[in-house]
C-alpha cells in the first residue's frame, strides 16, 4: 500500500515533468492563445465518462478537419470516435463555438477569461452558462490554461485516492455543488499538509493512477 512518504518520493521523481506540463497550461493564458484554449474547452467538453486520450485524440481530428471552427454537428459527431455520448457532445461544442467564436475572427477566450478577477466566480460562471460544463469539467478546463492553482478536479481517480488517503470518508457516485466544494476544501488542506501544490497533486495523483502525467 502507498503511504504518504511513497507519495511524496513518487512526487520527487517525477515533479520537475508535472511543473512543466503546468509551464505549458500557463502559457496558454500568458500567451493569450485563444485558439488553443478554445481547444482545451472542447477537450474538457468531451472528458466526461470518456478516455483523456481518447478525448483530445478526437479534438486533434476535429482541429485537423477546420471543424472545431465550422463543422456540421453531423461531421463534429464522426469525428468523436471512442467517446462516449457523442450525440450529446457534437451538440455542446457547436452551442460552445457559438457562444466563443466570432465567424469572423475565431475564438475569443483570453479576453473573455480576464475580465473575471475571481477564478471561483469563473467556475462558477461556466458551469451556470457552458451547456455540458461540471464542476469537475470546468475546474479541469480552468487548471489546463493555467488557472488552477486551487482547484479540484474531482474525477473517480482523485476521488478514489482522496478516500486512500483518508481525505474522504467514502467516493460519493454523484456531486452537488455544495459537495463538491466540501471535498475540494479537504483536498486543499490535505495539499497544504503534504507540502504538494493542489495543481501538482491531481496530475501527482493522475499519474499514479495512469502512469503519465497528460491532462
Amino acid at each position: 500500500m502507498d503511504t504518504i512518504r511513497e507519495l511524496k518520493k513518487i512526487y520527487k521523481e517525477i515533479v520537475p515533468e508535472i511543473k512543466a506540463r503546468l509551464g505549458e497550461f500557463r502559457q496558454l493564458i500568458e500567451g493569450s492563445d485563444d485558439y488553443a484554449i478554445y481547444k482545451e474547452l472542447i477537450f474538457c467538453l468531451l472528458t466526461p465518462q470518456s478516455k483523456a486520450r481518447v478525448c483530445w485524440q478526437a479534438v486533434c481530428r476535429l482541429d485537423e478537419s477546420g471543424f472545431l471552427l465550422r463543422g456540421t454537428e453531423k461531421q463534429v459527431r464522426d469525428c468523436l470516435v471512442g467517446v462516449r455520448f457523442k450525440n450529446n457532445k457534437a451538440r455542446y461544442i457547436l452551442e460552445a463555438r457559438n457562444r466563443f467564436v466570432c465567424p469572423s475572427s475565431g475564438p475569443y477566450m483570453a479576453g473573455f477569461i480576464n475580465e473575471f478577477e475571481d477564478v471561483l466566480a469563473l467556475r462558477k460562471w461556466l458551469v451556470k452558462n457552458v451547456k455540458g460544463l461540471g464542476y469537475k469539467e470546468a475546474s479541469h478546463f480552468l487548471r489546463n490554461i493555467g488557472l488552477g492553482e486551487n482547484l479540484a478536479i474531482l474525477d473517480r481517480h482523485i476521488l478514489k485516492n482522496l478516500r486512500y488517503f483518508g481525505v474522504i470518508e467514502e467516493a460519493p457516485s454523484s456531486l452537488t455543488a455544495g459537495r463538491y466544494m466540501e471535498i475540494e476544501e479537504k483536498m486543499r488542506e490535505f495539499s497544504d499538509r503534504i507540502g504538494i501544490p493542489m495543481d501538482e497533486l491531481d496530475l501527482l495523483l493522475w499519474y499514479k493512477e495512469a502512469g503519465e502525467v497528460f491532462k
